[in-house]
């Protein structure tokens, strides 16, 4: 065992406040790799904390596992992943947080009008979406999701 896998799992428990047995479905998951010592002990990176701060993170903003394992595995294993590592990273997600922030943004500023949904229930709707035009774009709060008024 090397010294940067020092870290017991209650002591990654109590850093991250995660749960010990959401560590270890983590594990399961393969988004941390711990090393065991001689008695059999889990024992994680310094850096493993990152990655489950990455992955409460993600999770927040409805990423999968699926979606964070794959991100996860451009980590390296040998190492501690650098700075350049989890700039890789980003960008995988950068794309995908940007429309999510575009969204949260309309939803924000428009919430008291029309949001393209077709209830036509506000004095608003009828202005902006007559006859529930935004409806020929499919179902759903269309200009919430992006279609612009016409």
């Amino acid at each position: 065992m090397g010294v940067s896998r020092g870290l017991s799992i209650g002591q990654l428990a109590a850093r991250t406040g995660l749960s010990i047995s959401a560590i270890r479905y983590y594990e399961t998951q393969e988004l941390v790799y711990p090393d065991r010592n001689a008695g059999g002990q889990r024992r994680y990176e310094a850096s493993d904390i990152r990655r489950l701060s990455f992955v409460m993170i993600a999770q927040q903003f409805d990423f999968t596992i699926a979606q964070i394992q794959v991100q996860l595995k451009n980590l390296p294993d040998q190492r501690t992943p650098t700075k350049a590592d989890w700039t890789k990273i980003s960008k995988g997600f950068a794309y995908v947080l940007d429309k999510k922030i575009d969204t949260l943004t309309r939803l924000r500023n428009n919430l008291d009008g029309c949001i393209g949904c077709g209830c036509l229930s506000l004095e608003k709707c009828k202005l902006y979406n007559p006859n529930d035009r935004a409806g020929k774009n499919g179902p759903g709060p269309r200009f919430l999701m992006g279609d612009q008024i016409e």
